[in-house]
């Protein structure tokens, strides 16, 4: 079951975030609180050490704090500064949280470059009215932050520690 929702959860929250970001320009608090509370309910039972668990949080924590003042100054979504702490829980203070934070500055700076260069292309007037395009071809909206982070989530998570566990313990059967 705890393997389920390792396998689950996670993928799950990081997909919805950039497909919901894409189409409505939002990422609903739900997602963040789902990917908190079952980190929250699920990795004590993965033997992890009290101590790393309170790290993880602490990180969330910082991340938070970090990403709410850039959402303060205009520069960063309230629902892209959630997500990222979110999933900062999961990563905890680790190799892999650097590597997501590093992917997703790239990732976000390309689709940034990408959609600005979409935006003044003739190409954004035709195709600006589908649902899947429509945000990225209007200027005054903002650029869908949360696609990058999903696909560096999905990207770094295989390494973390709590799917490592869950594959140990899913090969042990």
């Amino acid at each position: 079951m705890l393997e389920a929702l390792i396998f689950v959860v996670f993928p799950f929250c990081m997909v919805f975030a950039a497909v919901s970001d894409i189409l409505s320009m939002t990422i609903a608090n739900r997602v963040s609180l789902l990917l908190v509370a079952t980190f929250a309910a699920v990795a004590p039972f993965t033997g992890m050490d009290w101590a790393i668990y309170g790290w993880h949080f602490a990180v969330a924590a910082m991340v938070l704090a970090i990403t709410f003042s850039l959402f303060a100054i205009g520069v960063m979504g309230g629902g892209d500064a959630k997500l990222l702490a979110a999933t900062a829980l999961w990563m905890g203070y680790s190799v892999e949280l650097m590597q997501y934070l590093v992917y997703a500055s790239l990732l976000g700076g390309l689709m940034t470059l990408l959609i600005v260069l979409y935006r003044a292309s003739a190409l954004s007037a035709f195709t600006g009215g589908n649902m899947f395009l429509r945000h990225f071809a209007n200027t005054k909206a903002g650029i869908p932050y949360g696609v990058a982070l999903g696909i560096s989530g999905l990207i770094v998570y295989p390494s973390t520690t709590l799917m490592q566990w869950a594959l140990e313990r899913l090969v042990a059967l």
